[in-house]
């Protein structure tokens, strides 16, 4: 019989453990080296967004999400551009860069949106900016945009929000090219136009805050509004034949009170009691003006043969603390945080009606060439930035005197520079998708 070496027992216990040791070694070292490949192959590194997007980050969801893309790469969801995004849904967060233009090199700011030369203290809401929680927005491009609409003619068209948006446009690219205001309608700057020579790009503004054909309400005149729902306004739609892009704007209007026209006879009324009118709701009458408004573009270019593309931009809540005609006010100075508001409501509903009126209206385009509809989903983003408003300064240093009984304050439009730059950065990603 032979005895056993404890010698060699122990060189083979040693070289099993040894061997087992660095088999599990190596496998993380491997995925190591997996991911840094990835990384390396990944357009927007981890220092790249820390670097846009840094300090604080206030949350948002909505019972009005759309699915989540699943064509992201690492763990910083960066998606192909190629692919769909919901720009609708994401948080603001601090960017210290600021905007890209200020009051004093831009000309075309209407004078109540003057928020820092009428006084405004405090800047802080122009250090924030809006992420996606699917895809990155990239920072505005001026030239990028005037490259996509070089020989075009984009219209505006709808409430004081669509001047706003274009306005806030105009400032962007300003930065980089200058137009020229080639056509005013009297004092009113309601109906408008600007020419970029550089790119041979025409923009346009038309005042139409019902779309279709109306009479507005006026201090001298009637209380109400006069709406004729079937019939598209001919102030902005017997131009169509000239326009490349169209983006519409409406909302606010048909909260006042009104009384509603179909095949010219009176459909009803909303908060006009003196009249022997059915009292009905807004909804219903801006769904059908938006129909009627969508249809008629649709019917126009097919009989023209002409190529267009129609954005609805979605409704920007107001934020008004009280009634907006009873010193209501807006004084908050940051964003709001995770879940504190959520678009439901009235909000919600007039949303809901713009996209489904926009899907309907989609699937009658597509059964021609040339023709596309889609949705600017501001809703979300907006209802987030109560701080974002002109509130007291929109006129001149209101409080330069003391503080007197009542200030008149708009909660409804935006400072410029202001969070509907934000607007134009999703517009013309959505330009880019299509390009």
């Amino acid at each position: 019989m032979g005895s056993t070496n404890p010698f060699n027992d122990n060189l083979s216990s040693f070289n099993k453990k040894f061997f087992h040791l660095t088999l599990y070694s190596l496998l993380p070292i491997s995925l190591l080296c997996i991911y840094l490949i990835l990384l390396s192959l990944t357009p927007f590194a981890p220092t790249k967004l820390l670097h846009s997007t840094t300090i604080s980050t206030y949350h948002y969801s909505s019972t009005y999400s759309s699915p989540p893309s699943t064509s992201f790469v690492g763990k910083n969801k960066v998606y192909d551009h190629e692919k769909s995004c919901d720009y609708s849904n994401g948080d603001w967060v601090s960017d210290m860069r600021g905007p890209l233009y200020n009051v004093t090199t831009c000309g075309t700011i209407k004078e109540s949106e003057r928020c820092i030369t009428n006084g405004r203290p405090d800047l802080g809401y122009l250090y924030w900016r809006w992420k996606p929680s699917e895809c990155n927005l990239p920072r505005f491009e001026p030239n990028t945009f005037l490259n996509l609409i070089k020989n075009k003619h984009i219209a505006f068209v709808g409430d004081s929000l669509a001047r706003n948006q274009l306005e806030s446009l105009l400032c962007m690219l300003s930065t980089t090219s200058t137009p020229n205001l080639v056509y005013q309608d009297g004092k009113s700057n309601k109906f408008r136009k600007w020419h970029f020579p550089s790119h041979n790009a025409t923009f346009s503004l038309y005042w139409s805050p019902f779309l279709v054909h109306g009479v507005e309400r006026s201090n001298e005149g009637n209380y109400y509004n006069t709406m004729f729902l079937d019939l598209v306004n001919e102030r902005w739609a017997k131009d169509i034949d000239q326009m490349d892009m169209i983006v519409v704007s409406t909302g606010h209007w048909f909260l006042l009170p009104s009384i509603y026209y179909e095949s010219d006879l009176v459909l009803g009324s909303l908060n006009c009691p003196e009249f022997n009118h059915t009292q009905i709701d807004f909804y219903v009458p801006l769904r059908k003006a938006l129909r009627t408004t969508l249809n008629s573009i649709i019917e126009r270019k097919v009989a023209k043969g002409n190529r267009i593309d129609v954005i609805v931009k979605t409704f920007s809540p107001a934020h008004f603390e009280g009634d907006w005609d009873k010193a209501g006010t807006c004084s908050k100075t940051k964003p709001y945080r995770k879940e504190e508001k959520i678009v439901g409501g009235m909000d919600g509903e007039i949303r809901r009606i713009e996209i489904e009126e926009v899907e309907s209206a989609k699937t009658k385009a597509n059964k021609f060439e040339g023709i596309r509809i889609e949705v600017l989903d501001v809703t979300k983003l907006a209802l987030l930035r109560p701080d974002g408003h002109p509130g007291p300064y929109m006129n001149p240093f209101p409080f330069a005197n003391g503080v007197p009984k009542y200030v008149q304050n708009d909660c409804v439009h935006w400072c410029l520079p202001g969070p509907i730059d934000t607007w134009n950065e999703i517009f013309v990603e959505m330009m880019k998708r299509w390009e």
